[in-house]
């Protein structure tokens, strides 16, 4: 049985979908409820090293707060971008799925079973 970790936000429906489809593949799921229990900066870090992408690839760029807080500024550093997801964790994209030592991003869904 695969071993997952799902950063979630149960009002979500791509989260929700996604989960629903780790509950199928039968894996042995850990649920994280990121809004709740924001990432810590290396847990971003790791993720980020997973997904192989920056710290602007992982944020919701249509969230208000993303344009409130001025995060669009390319003289931003990865770290600035990193601290802002985790003061902001509705920044975060969602779902992320962890499994077999690499990360997928469920959107759409079907995204993660490349990494069961």
């Amino acid at each position: 049985m695969t071993k997952a970790t799902i950063f979630h936000n149960p009002r979500c429906s791509k989260s929700r979908e996604t989960l629903a489809l780790l509950e199928t593949n039968q894996a042995e799921i850990t649920i994280v409820e990121y809004l709740k229990t924001p990432p810590s900066a290396a847990q971003i870090n790791e993720l980020l090293s997973l997904l192989n992408i920056s710290p602007r690839q992982m944020m919701r760029t249509k969230e208000t707060e993303y344009k409130a807080q001025n995060l669009a500024d390319n003289s931003l550093t990865d770290q600035q971008l990193v601290a802002a997801m985790i003061n902001t964790p509705k920044l975060i994209e969602r779902p992320i799925v962890l499994a077999n030592g690499q990360a997928a991003i469920g959107r759409p869904p079907e995204n993660i079973l490349a990494i069961l």
